[in-house]
């Protein structure tokens, strides 16, 4: 008396791909703007780390905007 499997779903793949990739090129000119326009080594790894979470200062931005 074994116990019955159920079937497994199928896993949809293509739900969200696009997203990690607008999020890569995004942070990839990111990175370029914010390190071109930095004056010392430091501004550079501020830079960087801005890059990061370019999206949260896109929205600050937005928002900004949207409320003026």
């Amino acid at each position: 008396m074994g116990k019955e499997e159920k079937p497994k779903k199928a896993h949809n793949s293509r739900c969200g791909v696009g997203n990690g990739s607008i999020y890569g090129l995004g942070f990839i000119g990111a990175v370029i703007f914010f390190i071109s326009n930095a004056t010392s080594f430091w501004d550079g790894v501020l830079g960087f780390l801005k890059a990061i979470v370019w999206p949260a200062f896109m929205v600050y931005e937005l928002f900004n905007y949207l409320l003026k």
